[in-house]
């Protein structure tokens, strides 16, 4: 933990990364590794575990090299790789990176998590999310709920981070500037950048010291403690 303290009364808008920032997911991927490698005995095909591969890398690349209109970009490019069709890509990442894992999110949902929401709420706050992947269904099978859910998929938005298209739809739908808005990410290239290239303040999870950035350990650091404190009277 770093000596940095945020004011939290100037904050309006408290915006989240979802995978690694309110979940374990290195927790995560070892359950669904779990469930690949059972998939892969049972069908004896490689071809899930392929598509996944390919997909994953392909939207890292993707993010770096800012692709607008990325989705289609990304399915076309997997399915050339893997030589199957767009359709057979699509019905992967959905069962595999969409569905299977609400299974387990709850379980791999990271400690003090629920408690940070309900007290931002009590605050007065307005609770944001910034994902690169759809996001509703995860918040809801960890039992959380937000004002405004954006995605990178979204429609008016169409760009992974660190392009900061998506912080900027979201503060404009919650209606607060770059200054009284945090983005709480666990990546520096893709939150912090995003954050810091649309004037917001960022705050990274992270169990190594960050230097020149905000950052935090867990949702129990100091950094939180005022949000939990009574107000005078």
């Amino acid at each position: 933990m770093n000596d940095l303290k945020i004011d939290w009364s100037s904050i309006r808008l408290v915006a989240f990364d979802v995978d690694g920032t309110l979940y374990d997911q290195k927790a995560m991927r070892l359950r669904m590794l779990r469930e690949i490698a059972g998939n892969v005995v049972e069908t004896r095909s490689l071809t899930a575990l392929r598509v996944l591969h390919t997909y994953r890398k392909l939207r890292e690349s993707a993010g770096d090299d800012e692709i607008a209109s990325f989705e289609d970009v990304l399915v076309a490019r997997t399915a050339a790789a893997n030589r199957v069709d767009p359709a057979t890509v699509r019905t992967i990442v959905a069962e595999w990176m969409e569905k299977r894992p609400l299974a387990h999110i709850r379980a791999c949902r990271y400690p003090n998590i629920v408690e940070l929401f309900s007290v931002l709420k009590l605050k007065g706050k307005t609770i944001g999310i910034f994902s690169d992947y759809p996001a509703l269904d995860k918040l809801s099978a960890m039992g959380l709920a937000a004002d405004h859910v954006v995605a990178a998929g979204d429609a008016n938005v169409g760009i992974l981070k660190p392009h900061p298209r998506g912080l900027e739809v979201l503060m404009n739908a919650a209606g607060a500037s770059p200054a009284e808005t945090i983005l709480i990410g666990d990546r520096i290239e893709r939150d912090g950048a995003a954050a810091r290239r649309a004037g917001a303040t960022a705050l990274i999870r992270s169990a190594r010291p960050l230097n020149g950035w905000l950052h935090f350990s867990t949702y129990s650091d100091a950094l939180f403690a005022p949000l939990f404190e009574r107000s005078p009277g």
